[in-house]
């Protein structure tokens, strides 16, 4: 089953919530920001995204400079605990299906996993 991790403020993340509903596809919808991955979780969402932690960070959150994320010499496990006492700084939407996920930005990645 397709999963959503989804900001609901967010309105890339609105979009590909809108995106999978007209597509009659069952999902599920993670409120990440009340519901956060473990680490085991985190790992897993990096592994299917092909990206390194860095990769995942939403660098214009004021908490991104506030934590000193822009360091180079900070390691993955230290941007990783980063986004899981601070799950506003995981980009999204990131919508997982299997042993696939992606960033759905721009929305085009999502029709591409689809």
């Amino acid at each position: 089953m397709l999963k959503i991790y989804h900001n609901n403020r967010c309105s890339k993340s609105r979009e590909a919530l809108a995106l999978l509903t007209a597509r009659g596809l069952p999902f599920e919808v993670v409120y990440y920001l009340d519901t956060p991955p473990d680490r085991s979780q985190l790992t897993q969402l990096l592994q299917k995204l092909g990206y390194q932690p860095r990769q995942l960070l939403r660098d214009k959150e004021v908490e991104y400079l506030a934590l000193g994320l822009d360091n180079p010499a900070l390691t993955d496990d230290a941007l990783i605990d980063a986004m899981l006492q601070t799950p506003k700084l995981i980009e999204r939407p990131i919508i997982e299906w299997a042993d696939k996920a992606v960033v759905a930005r721009p929305l085009q990645k999502l029709q591409d996993l689809l």
